[in-house]
């Protein structure tokens, strides 16, 4: 327990035989439970954690569901966050199985949670003294590029690192939440985080130190994972507008956004013309220009009047 609150740990695990064990012989004594969750794994880590739960015997704080199919990271996890909601949990964190989060700084985000500082506490590895230097480098360009992404995608703009999935959170917001709805797989992290903000949950970013290098194996190739993500937070990004700002309570900003993409758009695409026009036939009308310019400036002003909005709204979500 921390601080007279329950504390569970959820471990989504896919193939990590070599190293759950370190992370589940490392847990801090304030976890009261263990929830690991193999989403089918292929190699040895079903005989490994099944030895660790017959070793600890009735005494063991260990819980192991094993999911019949293969439903990626997200899955693993809110079947993890099931069972915490069944018995109760007060403060529920997650940790990955390949030892990539040090447990030293498990307490800095359930307290955050079990303070009532926040509702959700969010591991950020990129405000870290030498992150730079830690993180392998395209995955530091790739995870800034998302995170900007999903400041925009989630209205959470303070969070910084939006991939790390080192967080805790509360009872009330596991409760609150749709987690059946919840993406799958790789983009769980950002559509949790836009689950979150449409409830108006506060969010708190903990800076945390990088994990690499001890013996991990990334199953994400980044050229592929972005495309997709990108999208996915383009699609929630909609959402929460059509839900937040539109269902929840109106709020003007939405018509901000919605002319500001138009008029760009639509700018965009008369500059370019009047650009190819100019090249392959000749003069353009300066009024025609001027027109792809105004539209150009009038959408950009207003996408970004519409961000401050949102930023307004949501600054007390911190």
């Amino acid at each position: 327990m921390f601080e007279n609150k329950t504390v569970a740990v959820v471990i989504p695990c896919y193939n990590e035989q070599t190293q759950i064990l370190q992370v589940l012989r490392s847990l801090p004594e304030l976890v009261d439970v263990a929830i690991v969750v193999d989403d089918t794994s292929t190699d040895g880590t079903v005989g490994v954690v099944e030895a660790e739960v017959r070793a600890q015997g009735a005494a063991g704080r260990i819980v192991f569901i094993k999911r019949p199919t293969n439903g990626g990271v997200g899955a693993a996890i809110v079947d993890g966050y099931k069972e915490a909601i069944r018995r109760n949990i007060d403060v529920t964190a997650v940790m990955a199985g390949d030892a990539q989060m040090d447990p030293v700084e498990l307490p800095l985000l359930v307290g955050k949670v079990a303070r009532n500082e926040c509702d959700y506490a969010k591991g950020n590895r990129l405000f870290y003294r030498n992150a730079w230097e830690s993180i392998p480098r395209h995955r530091y360009l790739g995870n800034a590029f998302l995170s900007m992404l999903t400041k925009i995608a989630s209205g959470y703009w303070h969070v910084a690192d939006s991939q790390t999935g080192y967080t805790a959170i509360s009872l009330k917001a596991l409760q609150t939440i749709e987690l059946d709805g919840v993406y799958p797989r790789y983009g769980y992290p950002n559509d949790m985080l836009v689950r979150l903000n449409i409830y108006n949950f506060r969010v708190s970013d903990v800076p945390i130190r990088p994990v690499y290098n001890v013996g991990e194996q990334s199953k994400m190739k980044l050229w592929k994972v972005v495309p997709t993500m990108s999208w996915l937070i383009f699609k929630r990004f909609l959402w929460r507008m059509k839900e937040k700002y539109i269902i929840h309570d109106f709020h003007p900003l939405v018509f901000f956004y919605a002319f500001g993409a138009l008029s760009f758009l639509v700018g965009g695409i008369l500059g370019a013309y009047l650009l190819a026009y100019r090249i392959f036939l000749g003069r353009v009308a300066e009024t025609s220009a001027l027109a792809s310019i105004f539209l150009l400036i009038t959408g950009l002003q207003l996408l970004l009047f519409a961000m401050w909005f949102d930023m307004e709204s949501n600054k007390n979500l911190r």
